[in-house]
């Protein structure tokens, strides 16, 4: 888009921006700051403008936090730059490339007009000493592409993973100015962004335009936003073609479940963050200038501090993976360098008028990062997933680092392809696909969460999980608590068998990994855990990985499944009614060699795949009742739990 003319006095500094006196005065006085940002909050017609000292702790805890309402006019306090690196405090593995958790203390607020500000901003040529490119070929990425699927999902690592990669390059005479100008050309260009901002943290400008919501925090109301599936509007301008292309879009089992993934993820984090779990909302299209994506909205109500938030959703699996442990561990493996601010977070810190604590939250993508020397880099990675291609995600991770490269004038500026995108993200038929994605999903996270009434006998009986690292225990947690049960959760790595003992129940939960690895230490515990809750007679129920281990056991052999099942819905036969449940496996037990005359298996009729065990005191489910994925998983869980504690 074109600034609007500005209205009231102007003035011109020899940057070449121009504007009303109040917005370049602000401008000016936000500057002369140690540390400042300019944001556009989502569509706002107007730009937040702050200033302060800047300063650097060790822990999102060591964020100082303000009591009380907040002084007249204003609503942040802090503006905080959370690095990649920060995932140690949740115990996660990391390269630790140094990058400071950077507080700036905001001694100065400014609300300015979009248009004035726009109008206000420098305008200089970009210019480069070198202008560089991607530091991978995209045959060298390929190559990762075909690694991640076949050596990690492939063997039961995860369900998905996104690696970067970045584009460098030496930006001259390098500063405010240009940066300014880059910011500007954002403001104009780009639609759809969740933050536009250029930030400079007093070692560094980080300058972008992102899609995505972290987490926000608004009274005591959460808000995540996770994005997955980009259509790309490159060289589509017919609207009949683009909305042919939009309706196969939508229809692509791939960027489907791809989405459904990291809902399930970030449903985790709202489990863990949220006492009454996340409500789903949603699908919608998220236009972008050049890119469409596809978005869930989740919402849920917390207690906690905001810093403990910020620290607890680090970070979404749309730049990590799931399950983000083991994802965490992989980038670690694939990538050669830290990661400085990409992936991560950055987040305005505040309080509403009532004294509230708030925190607004982007997601770091779509964003240059660039120190005081001019040196650029500019990250961007694919989701990967069972059925990726390596061609078509080296093409989406142009795509992404397109619109900032743009803004830099390192590549071309695509056409504006967004033209009537509005009208067709209404169009009924694009509508109705939309929401016949939602047939498929659990009607317990897309409603109220209660369910059906539980049954009395659960109320008040407690179990205990024991936790293979994936978070797909908070939801198992927060569904036992809907049925009224109290849980506690046991690491694998420290189990003792008697750890496991004095509950009602004991779940042996999910979690990447080979089962059929004893010498690794998550599967020798699982198989301590197993054999003695066979030996003691005590109720439990394996999901997944705990599943695999309960039916190696039991004598029954483990192997690959044909197709990878890692986020995949499919229909199954569960004691003569059919569910569609949600999978998220690389190996499985199969049915064919004796067991005992009290294990009753139910199996794929034409693979043997062992979808369910039942024996004198134990269940085994190979799918997730408590995924997004599972339609009546809430039913299945309470019927499961149930028939053991009755």
């Amino acid at each position: 888009m074109e600034a609007p003319d500005p209205t009231g006095p102007t003035t011109r500094d020899p940057a070449g921006g121009s504007g009303s006196a109040e917005a370049r005065a602000a401008l000016d006085t936000v500057l002369a700051h140690e540390a400042w940002a300019v944001i556009r909050l989502r569509d706002s017609a107007t730009v937040t403008l702050v200033g302060g000292t800047r300063g650097e702790v060790a822990r999102l805890a060591d964020v100082p936090l303000e009591d009380g309402p907040p002084p007249g006019g204003r609503r942040f306090d802090r503006l905080l730059a959370i690095p990649f690196r920060q995932l140690a405090e949740r115990g996660f593995e990391v390269h630790d490339d140094g990058t400071p958790l950077t507080v700036v203390d905001i001694a100065i607020e400014a609300e300015v007009a979009l248009a004035e500000l726009v109008a206000a901003l420098p305008d200089e040529p970009v210019e480069f000493v070198d202008r560089g490119g991607f530091d991978t070929t995209d045959e060298q990425y390929g190559v990762v592409v075909e690694a991640i699927i076949g050596d990690e999902i492939g063997n039961g690592e995860g369900a998905n993973l996104v690696i970067g990669r970045h584009y460098r390059a030496q930006v001259e005479d390098w500063g405010a100015a240009k940066a300014l100008t880059v910011l500007r050309r954002l403001l104009e260009r780009e639609r759809g962004a969740y933050w536009t901002y250029c930030f400079f943290t007093g070692d560094r400008y980080l300058v972008g335009a992102s899609p995505e919501r972290h987490v926000s925090v608004h009274g005591g109301d959460v808000r995540m936003n996770p994005i997955s599936g980009t259509f790309r509007l490159k060289g589509i301008t017919d609207p009949v073609v683009r909305k042919r292309r939009l309706l196969e879009f939508l229809a692509d089992e791939k960027e489907i479940y791809e989405l459904f993934m990291v809902v399930d993820e970030e449903l985790k984090m709202m489990c863990d963050i949220c006492g009454e779990g996340g409500q789903v909302l949603g699908p919608f299209l998220k236009p972008m200038t050049h890119l469409v994506h596809t978005e869930y909205l989740l919402a849920g109500r917390t207690d906690r501090d905001v810093r403990e938030v910020l620290r607890d959703t680090m970070y979404a699996a749309t730049v990590t993976g799931s399950p983000v442990e083991n994802a965490c561990r992989l980038i670690k493996k694939y990538e050669s360098e830290g990661r400085g601010y990409y992936g991560a977070a950055l987040a305005l810190l505040g309080r509403d008028d009532a004294g509230h604590q708030t925190a607004d939250s982007p997601i770091v993508i779509r964003t240059a990062d660039v120190d005081l020397e001019g040196h650029l880099r500019v990250t961007a990675g694919a989701t990967l997933v069972r059925d990726s291609e390596a061609a078509h995600e080296v093409a989406e991770t142009h795509a992404k680092a397109g619109g900032i490269l743009a803004a830099f004038g390192l590549v071309e500026q695509a056409g504006v392809a967004a033209d009537g995108l509005d009208e067709l993200t209404r169009d009924e038929d694009v509508v109705i696909a939309l929401g016949s994605r939602n047939q498929r999903l659990s009607r317990f996270w897309l409603t109220d969460q209660g369910g059906s009434p539980p049954a009395v006998e659960l109320k008040g009986r407690t179990a205990v999980i024991l936790d293979g690292e994936d978070d797909f225990v908070n939801m198992l947690r927060h569904v036992l608590a809907v049925m009224g049960m109290t849980t506690s959760v046991v690491r694998h790595e420290d189990f003792a068998p008697q750890a496991l003992e004095g509950y009602d129940l004991v779940i042996v939960g999910p979690g990447p990994g080979d089962p059929r690895d004893g010498d690794h230490p998550k599967i020798a515990a699982f198989r301590a855990a197993v054999d003695g809750l066979l030996h003691r007679g005590q109720a439990f129920l394996a999901v997944c990985l705990g599943h695999q281990v309960l039916c190696h056991r039991l004598g029954m052999s483990l192997g690959y499944k044909d197709i990878v099942f890692q986020g995949t819905q499919s229909r199954v036969v569960l004691d003569g009614r059919e569910e569609n449940v949600g999978f998220y496996n690389t190996f499985v037990a199969r049915a064919g060699g004796p067991v005992a005359d009290d294990v009753e298996l139910f199996a794929d009729p034409e693979t043997g795949d062992v979808h369910l065990v039942r024996g004198p005191h134990y269940r085994g489910i190979q799918f997730h009742a408590e995924s997004i994925l599972t339609e009546h998983g809430y039913e299945l869980i309470h019927d499961l739990v149930l028939d053991l504690l009755s």
